[in-house]
């Protein structure tokens, strides 16, 4: 018996026609003003006009593919479903119960869960699934054995590149995109899990001197969660910090919250501090990475 995989994360426009369409989705059909849309497409534009997270959601789909095509061929059929762009994921979860499959496991790339974000993944991917097939979601895989090991690591290679003398004023600030606050009114674990995997994460790269932010908070009346990485930032500048690696932990992959709100927006808020600021480099499709989620997969359906 062949096992679903239905892979879910965001999604971007793929060309720069797209990203009215894509912007309206996001806002639950109201197309965005002129000003808001010429933002959006100013932020692409300074990345080279659009996300290169299809592609990399793509060839994650397909390094995961033969990861878990290694352990056991034709068990598996891994797929691609987006929650803002096509292919949408309900369309996806229609394929697999059109085939008659009976059991999908249901993965998004986000190591940390929430209500707002991948819950509503596996809701939506549920209701398309229907009642006569198997449905498994994975919730949060931060703790699952290796990730943080691989987040270490990638910490320790942004430290390497700091001057010797200067690591001791240097810090990690570790991230993920804010949401707004109203989802700690019902108990959302979202910041203790966001904590937790940064402490442990330090720990295995034997840093001290480490601390949180939140980013890319969406552009709405309500409150977002924070402190946002821009005031963080000030505040270590403040504190005599000379150095700042940035380490994106609540992503796997380059993207527009990665490519514009550090690497530009961030990054050009820390020169003008005095500050400097390298940030880890992304997961994207890497082996190793490609291997934990395999195993992830495989844990999930025993």
């Amino acid at each position: 018996m062949t096992i679903g995989v239905l892979v879910m994360a965001y999604g971007t426009p793929t060309t720069p026609d797209d990203v009215e369409a894509y912007y309206t989705r996001i806002r639950h059909g109201r197309p965005p003003t002129p000003e808001q849309l010429a933002d959006l497409q100013r932020r692409y534009n300074a990345i080279g006009g659009t996300s290169p997270l299809a592609q990399r959601s793509a060839d994650q789909v397909a390094g995961l593919a033969a990861q878990l095509e290694r352990h056991s061929p034709d068990g598996f059929d891994v797929r691609f479903g987006s929650k803002y762009e096509p292919p949408l994921l309900e369309t996806t979860a229609e394929e697999f119960r059109t085939e008659g499959f009976d059991t999908v496991v249901g993965l998004v790339l986000a190591p940390h869960s929430s209500s707002m974000s991948t819950d509503q993944y596996m809701s939506r991917a549920k209701e398309a699934l229907g009642d006569t097939i198997n449905f498994t979601a994975i919730g949060a895989w931060w703790d699952f054995p290796g990730f943080l090991e691989i987040i270490a690591q990638r910490v320790n290679d942004a430290l390497s590149t700091i001057p010797a003398e200067r690591r001791g004023t240097a810090e990690v600030i570790f991230s993920a995109h804010s949401l707004p606050e109203k989802i700690l009114a019902s108990g959302d674990t979202y910041p203790e899990q966001l904590r937790e995997s940064a402490e442990r994460a330090a720990a295995l790269a034997g840093v001290e001197r480490w601390d949180i932010a939140w980013q890319s908070a969406g552009r709405t009346p309500d409150p977002w969660m924070g402190p946002d990485i821009l005031h963080v930032l000030r505040d270590k500048s403040a504190s005599g910090v000379t150095d700042v690696v940035s380490c994106p932990i609540g992503f796997v992959s380059d993207h527009l919250e990665v490519l514009f709100d550090i690497d530009i927006e961030a990054q050009g808020v820390a020169r003008d501090l005095g500050l400097h600021l390298v940030r880890t480099t992304s997961l994207n499709d890497d082996p190793a990475f490609m291997a934990l989620l395999a195993n992830v997969v495989l844990d999930a359906v025993g």
